[in-house]
């Protein structure tokens, strides 16, 4: 049986304010989005479809879920909201009955177009104001190593 390491009092601080951090970061960007018709949900899709690497701005939705460290069933849940509003459109998949795509629509286009410019304002406001250069290095160092460990552990590494 192995023994709990537990975390120091440093660390158990540190621990509790990224927790923290995190809820209210989160809460403080959605509501940020508030005026533009969107959720911080709505947002993310729309951000996974939009990025370089998609192909015509359209995903399997279990590739969608990957991208986003969804469950499927919140990743449907999120694109039935965001097609009745006109934001994406589900496709089947002609190879794959189960399968399904989700593409972005030009309201979709719209919506993050004019989203974004406040969006990203309201990020480089909260998160990284006031940071050096070498402290934004070190966040993306910090951030990439625990990803890499989370990969490790989950065998997608």
């Amino acid at each position: 049986m192995s023994k709990t390491r537990w975390l120091n009092d440093e660390e158990q601080r540190a621990w509790r304010a990224w927790v923290d951090l995190n809820a209210k970061l989160s809460a403080r960007l959605n509501r940020g989005l508030q005026g533009t018709g969107l959720s911080l949900s709505d947002y993310e899709i729309l951000v996974a479809l939009t990025d370089d690497d998609v192909t015509d701005h359209s995903l399997r939705m279990y590739e969608l879920g990957e991208r986003l460290q969804w469950e499927k069933s919140r990743v449907s849940k999120q694109v039935t909201r965001m097609a009745a509003r006109g934001l994406v459109e589900r496709r089947d998949c002609a190879d794959d009955r189960r399968g399904a795509f989700v593409e972005l629509t030009e309201e979709g286009m719209a919506a993050i177009k004019a989203a974004a410019p406040s969006h990203v304002e309201l990020v480089r406001t909260l998160f990284f104001e006031g940071l050096s250069p070498d402290e934004v290095a070190g966040l993306a160092r910090f951030s990439n190593a625990v990803l890499a460990r989370l990969a490790d552990e989950s065998g997608q590494g």
